[in-house]
């Protein structure tokens, strides 16, 4: 009975196990987009509005590879576009409104939808590379460390 008992307990993770286990996408993305640590979804992403942590201040997660760089901007540009763009053509085809309305109302919307989208959308973006173990969230330590050395080139 003892044996049948200690067979089924669980063994404890190991900083090898952490690195080698499944990391769920769609977990990572949501606690991203929540601005919380992708790997345990309570540490603070971001130090300021948009300056990622070096690392998670309760699990200790590196957080410093994530390369988001122009995405989120892009992202952001394209939703709020569509929405600012589509709205303006609602407008303009169903009631009959100032110009100078409009455009105080439309780029209000436009302002405030891309201030709060913006942390967002980079956090739901680290938390993707992190899950997919992009540029060094795969214990790599170094940035292209999963790509394959070039050949060199002979000296002519």
């Amino acid at each position: 009975m003892e044996n049948a008992l200690s067979s089924t307990s669980p063994a404890p993770v190991t900083t090898m196990d952490a690195d080698t286990r499944e990391r769920n996408v769609w977990t990572s993305v949501r606690r991203g987009w929540g601005q919380t640590c992708p790997c345990c979804g309570e540490g603070a992403m971001f130090k300021s509005y948009l300056k990622v942590n070096d690392t998670c201040a309760t699990c200790g997660t590196e957080l410093h590879h994530q390369r988001a760089d122009d995405a989120p901007p892009y992202f952001v540009m394209t939703v709020t576009g569509h929405i600012v763009i589509g709205g303006i053509f609602f407008v303009e085809k169903n009631y009959t409104v100032n110009p100078w309305l409009q455009l105080a109302i439309w780029s209000s919307v436009l302002i405030l939808l891309t201030l709060w989208l913006l942390p967002r959308v980079k956090g739901a973006l680290i938390g993707y590379q992190w899950a997919l173990r992009m540029h060094g969230f795969g214990g790599e330590g170094y940035e292209g460390a999963d790509l394959v050395p070039a050949e060199p080139k002979p000296h002519a």
